[in-house]
C-alpha cells in the first residue's frame, strides 16, 4: 500500500509537470548525426521504447551505461547520474546523484530529462517496470540490463548508440575492442599450458568468486586459462578449504579497499601452499573496469593476460 502511494504521489507531480518536457520530446535539431533517430521499437529489456528526438540532456543510472554515454561523447548531456558512477572521468564532480536501490522518482522528473538510461540492477521494486512513473509522462526510459557476456556488452554499446543517434561512433568502439579482444584470443590460443586462476571478488572472510555465465569467466577462458569455478555457474562463495584444495596457478583480486590486498591474500592461514601465492602470481585487476560491462572491459583484459603470460 506505502509503495502504491508512493507511485501515485509520483504520477500526479510528473503529470503537473508535463508540459516541461515539450523541447525534449520535439527537439530535432540537435541530433548529432544530422538525422532522424534510429526507428527502434524495445530497449534491451524488451519493453517498447521510441528513441528521444534530442539528447541535450541525459539521466545515467549505472555506472555502465555512464561509462558507455561518456564515450559516445555525451558527458556534458547527464544532468544527473548514480553514486557508483560518480568519479568516472568527464562526469562533472559536483554532479547530483541518485541511489540505484532508492531511486526518487520526483527528482528525476523535476531534472525534465530528454531521456534516462538505467540498468537491470535497478529493478528491485517488485515491480515490472521500475521507472513507470517516468515514462508514464512521456520520457523515454531505456533499461539496459546487466549483461554477461562480451557479446552483450558490443550489443549494448551498439544499441545505446543506435538510441542516442550517434551509430558511427558506437561501431567505432565496437571495432577498436573486437580488434583487442582479437588479439587476446589469438595469444590464449597460442599458449602451451592452461594455468587455472582463481578470480576473487570480495575477500576474506567472506569470499566471493564466479563460474560460467558471467563476461570475467568468459575473459579468463579467452586468454587462455582455466578458471577454478569454470564447473559451477554465476556467483558463488568460496570456502578456505575449497579454494587450497583446487590449488590455483594464479590468483587475481579486484579489491581495492584495503592497504594492501595482494599481501592480505598472502598471509592467509594455509595459504602459504597455494601454487600462486608460492610463486608470487597474485595480482591486482581494475575493479571499475572488471565488473562494470562497458568498452572498458578491455582494459580488464590486458591486466588478466599480463597476469597469465606476463609481458607480451
Amino acid at each position: 500500500m506505502k509503495n502504491t502511494i508512493k507511485r501515485t504521489i509520483a504520477i500526479l507531480f510528473a503529470f503537473a509537470v508535463i508540459a516541461a518536457f515539450a523541447a525534449c520530446q520535439t527537439d530535432t535539431d540537435s541530433t548529432p548525426n544530422d538525422t532522424q533517430p534510429t526507428a527502434l521499437t524495445h530497449d534491451r529489456d524488451g519493453f517498447p521504447f521510441t528513441p528521444p528526438a534530442s539528447t541535450d540532456t541525459i539521466i545515467s543510472i549505472g555506472p555502465s551505461n555512464t561509462e558507455i554515454l561518456v564515450e559516445l561523447g555525451f558527458a556534458s548531456a547527464i544532468i544527473q547520474t548514480d553514486t557508483h558512477s560518480a568519479g568516472i572521468p568527464g562526469i562533472a564532480n559536483d554532479i547530483a546523484t541518485l541511489d540505484m536501490m532508492a531511486l526518487d522518482m520526483e527528482r528525476i522528473i523535476s531534472l525534465n530529462p530528454c531521456v534516462v538510461f538505467v540498468v537491470g540492477l535497478a529493478r528491485v521494486y517488485g515491480e515490472m517496470e521500475p521507472l513507470a512513473a517516468v515514462s508514464a509522462v512521456g520520457i523515454p526510459v531505456v533499461y539496459i540490463p546487466t549483461s554477461v557476456s562480451i557479446a552483450d556488452i558490443l550489443d549494448d554499446i551498439l544499441f545505446i548508440a543506435a538510441a542516442t543517434n550517434r551509430q558511427a561512433q558506437g561501431e567505432a568502439i565496437v571495432a577498436a575492442m573486437t580488434e583487442e579482444i582479437e588479439f587476446f584470443r589469438q595469444l590464449g590460443e597460442s599458449a602451451t599450458e592452461r594455468r587455472t586462476v582463481y578470480f576473487e571478488i570480495s575477500p576474506a572472510p567472506f569470499m566471493f568468486s564466479f563460474g560460467t555465465g558471467t563476461f570475467l569467466h568468459e575473459m579468463i577462458e579467452l586468454v587462455g586459462a582455466e578458471n577454478v569455478f569454470g564447473d559451477q555457474y554465476s556467483w558463488l562463495g568460496v570456502a578456505d578449504e575449497v579454494l587450497l584444495a583446487l590449488n590455483p596457478d594464479i590468483i587475481l583480486t579486484t579489491t581495492d579497499f584495503l592497504d594492501d590486498p595482494i599481501g592480505e591474500i598472502k598471509s592467509r592461514q594455509g595459504w602459504g601452499a597455494i601454487t600462486a601465492v608460492q610463486n608470487g602470481d597474485v595480482f591486482q585487476i581494475n575493479a571499475d573496469a572488471s565488473q562494470r560491462p562497458s568498452q572498458n572491459i578491455v582494459l580488464a583484459l590486458r591486466e588478466i593476460a599480463a597476469a597469465v603470460h606476463g609481458e607480451f
